[in-house]
């Protein structure tokens, strides 16, 4: 890991930063799609990032998203947290998976369809700890999320 990625990783917690993050989310985006995944706001810190396109709940629409993810043991599939930079409410995208969990993921310039599972429990409690090697930040929006639980989804590539 670079000093920049740990400089990072260690600004996430803070408040304004993830602001700073949140507001920028609309750019990675379309930075993301322009260079077809080889730059990204997020991304470029040498984090792991993904789009993950939703189908709006209520519009029927695709919502697409950056999203940070790790992966799981073997590489089958990848972990992604609604985490909604702490604030006190779930990010739509969540929401959208829980109504539909079938979702698109663009991962570089390869795009692929994937199951999302709502992980609970044991497992939930296993990925929360590898997610927060990802993104330490995220211990910091759990607090911040007012008693929300954040949800975490395993994302399984189609056959």
């Amino acid at each position: 890991m670079s000093r920049y990625t740990a400089l990072v990783q260690r600004l996430g917690s803070q408040r304004w930063f993830a602001e700073i993050g949140r507001r920028l989310a609309p750019l990675d985006l379309r930075l993301y799609r322009l260079t077809r995944g080889r730059w990204s706001v997020i991304g470029r810190h040498g984090l792991p990032s993904l789009l993950i396109t939703t189908t709006g709940r209520k519009s029927g629409l695709p919502r697409t998203q950056p999203l940070l993810y790790a992966t799981d043991g073997d590489g089958d599939g990848y972990i992604v947290v609604g985490s909604n930079w702490g604030q006190e409410h779930h990010p739509a995208w969540t929401s959208n998976l829980l109504a539909q969990p079938t979702a698109r993921v663009t991962l570089g310039d390869r795009e692929f369809g994937v199951r999302a599972t709502l992980t609970t429990g044991a497992e939930r409690d296993r990925l929360w700890q590898l997610v927060q090697r990802i993104w330490p930040g995220y211990a910091a929006y759990a607090k911040r999320a007012e008693g929300r639980q954040i949800r975490i989804f395993r994302l399984t590539p189609e056959s």
